[in-house]
């Protein structure tokens, strides 16, 4: 049972959430999209989101920044979020502009957002959980998407519900977290994409 719960936190691992946020929008978006652009913008934020992270991650830890990928440590997530929000800087300027995707690109302002108020934490030796700030942030994103286009997204947002407490319920299990950067992970996440939706709602 301990194997199942704990194989939450790698199913729901922070650095996949973006490129679900797309997955879902291209999946359930009313709007027509040619094939060419789709797989464009879904293979630029495969190499951002998750290709580039991980190879910066051994990077890192060839230059002893970090010691494992599940950073344990307060100091260890510094250089990853300060990258992260980098790489996601780059996609909100080079890849998703205001005009061809308004959703996306809103989204990914959240999640920058979110990611620099983590790293504004790390210095005050806070380690708010990231798992719960991806799974929130996209659980409120498919909220606004059933608003913004008037169609029922339930089934979605009871799964990513129910993938917040199985993962909070992971990380509690394996001991990386407390209850309150828990909180904290969560409440950042869904509040960064709930700022964003008065500009494209």
């Amino acid at each position: 049972m301990k194997i199942l719960i704990r194989s939450f936190s790698y199913i729901f691992h922070p650095l996949f959430m973006p490129l679900a946020g797309v997955l879902i929008y291209f999946y359930i978006s009313p709007r027509f999209f040619n094939a060419e652009f789709v797989y464009s913008k879904l293979f630029a934020t495969i190499i951002m989101t998750v290709i580039i992270p991980i190879l910066s991650f051994y990077m890192l830890k060839n230059l002893r920044l970090v010691q494992s990928i599940h950073l344990k440590e307060v100091r260890e997530r510094k250089w990853p979020l300060l990258l992260s929000s980098m790489f996601t800087l780059l996609l909100i300027k080079m890849i998703f502009d205001g005009y061809d995707v308004l959703e996306i690109y809103y989204f990914f302002v959240g999640i920058l957002g979110a990611t620099v108020a983590a790293l504004l934490l790390v210095f005050f030796k806070f380690k708010a959980s990231l798992h719960m700030m991806g799974l929130s942030g996209i659980t409120v994103f498919i909220i606004g998407l059933s608003l913004h286009f008037g169609v029922n997204l339930l089934l979605w947002i009871a799964f990513f519900i129910f993938a917040c407490g199985a993962t909070a319920t992971s990380r509690l299990v394996a001991k990386a977290h407390t209850p309150i950067e828990l909180i904290f992970g969560f409440f950042l996440g869904a509040t960064s994409q709930f700022l964003v939706f008065t500009y494209w709602i």
